[in-house]
């Protein structure tokens, strides 16, 4: 009776953790990051413009290029309209 308990243990140890050959990733608790869903259309010559870019640049992670590419145009226009204490031609002078 011992053995057979310490027989489960010592294998589910065993091929959790020994026989794994890909790391587990795991957030901690914590739920999904991305709750949200954003879906938009394309015109054939846009879906095949990105597609030519994906494929010449080897990118594999389509929703997290189209995610990085949209928030870093945000976060440029935002960074450029940000209010200043002078104008534009003042700061070059």
């Amino acid at each position: 009776m011992y053995l057979k308990g310490f027989y489960e243990t010592f294998s589910e140890h065993f091929f959790r953790e020994e026989m794994r050959t890909t790391k587990k990733y795991k957030l901690n608790g914590r739920p999904s990051p991305r709750t949200k869903k954003a879906e938009f259309m394309l015109s054939d010559e846009e879906y095949e413009v990105i597609n030519f870019y994906l494929k010449k640049y080897k990118i594999t992670n389509r929703s997290r290029w189209f995610r990085e590419t949209i928030m870093n145009q945000i976060l440029k226009n935002m960074n450029m309209d940000y209010p200043t204490l002078f104008e534009e031609n003042e700061m070059r002078r």
